[in-house]
């Protein structure tokens, strides 16, 4: 969506009245919500009623008593077993009004190098990102730099919802701080803070349904740690709102200002909850020391850990893992998992059980990394012929 220009919101406001405007907007966030769902049954059913349901919608937003409703919880196995809430379409109208509102505000104050769901981000953006760095601090392989990657601790499922409102109220008054004696502002304002506050607080364990086998949430298949039906009441975030990620770039933007700010680290990125950071030899051993530091800040002012195992210090020169692809300061490769979802598609392909938009997708992605060697190998082994 459009970065939203508050001066225009708070005309249109005036101009058309408030209930008229909040009508136009939902409107518009519906039609954003249909993007890749026009195969669902709960978009069908929306859609036939769709003035009316959104009328509706937007009367129970006006008066104060919207409430989200029911998701469906279901377990997914790819890239990794994670557990997945599929809100209501009518929520997802919400989550998408709420993110037009935001997302151009936040956008513009985050980090450059904050790569998750921002338009013209991305993981390919964010591994090239990354290599560009590795030359960068490296001189062009002149001299020897070290690259840091920390993750943090089963970060959806920790995150505290009371210290996300905070953030969330906060970048709310600053957005807003110049019309605070603006009485349309303040309505649009409010509007804002009350969805926020039933986005972030609603407690979907609740009144969610379980879709698929009882024994996918069986802790040997689903780690408690992944599932927010074992969090405790008041922490974890939805993993599958549209909200979700806007809410988790949020929330670690204060981590990003405080490496790149207060620690003063020129080449960071992080993607979600992967970061890293790359420094020249001289600064390695400051690096690692302020490891503690990092740590210390994200339990003590986020309520967050970093990952006990889930932490790689090496030359440069060795590469890393990050977003699906081993980068080197000069190559870049698919990783293990990447090259095997691959593969399985292809030969999904060619028996005859997917068409060719089921690879069509990772063809393009592949002349983005040094993959000759792979195609070659899987050619051979499929009867490709690629000349």
């Amino acid at each position: 969506m459009t970065p939203v220009d508050i001066d225009e919101e708070v005309r249109i406001i005036k101009r058309v009245g408030f209930e008229p405007w909040l009508i136009l907007k939902l409107v518009k966030a519906f039609k954003e919500a249909r993007k890749g769902k026009l195969k669902t049954y709960d978009e069908h059913k929306f859609e036939l009623k769709w003035a009316e349901n959104l009328l509706r919608l937007e009367r129970s937003i006006v008066e104060g008593y919207y409430e989200p409703g029911a998701s469906v919880a279901f377990v997914i196995f790819e890239p990794m077993v994670r557990e997945i809430f599929a809100a209501p379409f009518i929520d997802r109208v919400v989550h998408h009004f709420l993110s037009e509102m935001q997302a151009g505000w936040w956008d513009r104050r985050l980090i450059y190098d904050s790569y998750s769901c921002r338009k013209g981000k991305g993981t390919l953006f964010g591994i090239k990102r990354a290599q560009t760095m590795m030359r960068q601090v490296s001189r062009n392989g002149e001299r020897k730099a070290y690259v840091i990657q920390l993750d943090i601790s089963g970060y959806f499922m920790s995150l505290p919802r009371n210290k996300l409102y905070e953030r969330v109220r906060w970048g709310l008054d600053k957005q807003f701080e110049k019309y605070k004696d603006d009485t349309a502002a303040y309505r649009l304002y409010r509007t804002c803070d009350f969805l926020w506050q039933k986005v972030i607080f609603d407690d979907p364990v609740k009144k969610a349904w379980k879709r698929g086998l009882r024994e996918n949430w069986n802790p040997d298949v689903l780690p408690l740690r992944k599932s927010l039906f074992a969090q405790p009441p008041g922490q974890g975030l939805v993993i599958g709102n549209f909200t979700s990620q806007l809410s988790s770039n949020i929330y670690l933007d204060k981590l990003d200002r405080f490496v790149k700010n207060e620690l003063e680290y020129k080449y960071y990125g992080r993607y979600v909850d992967d970061f890293f950071i790359m420094v020249p030899e001289e600064e390695y051993e400051r690096a690692k020391r302020d490891i503690v530091r990092i740590e210390r800040y994200l339990k003590e002012e986020l309520l967050l850990t970093v990952h006990p195992t889930k932490r790689y210090l090496q030359p440069v020169s060795r590469g890393m893992h990050f977003l699906g692809a081993r980068i080197y300061p000069h190559q870049i490769y698919l990783s293990d998992r990447l090259q095997a979802k691959f593969n399985r598609a292809a030969e999904e392909f060619c028996c005859g059980y997917k068409d060719l938009d089921s690879i069509t997708s990772y063809l393009g992605l592949l002349k983005h990394y040094d993959a000759n060697k792979f195609m070659r190998q899987l050619s051979q082994r499929l009867g490709w012929d690629l000349k």
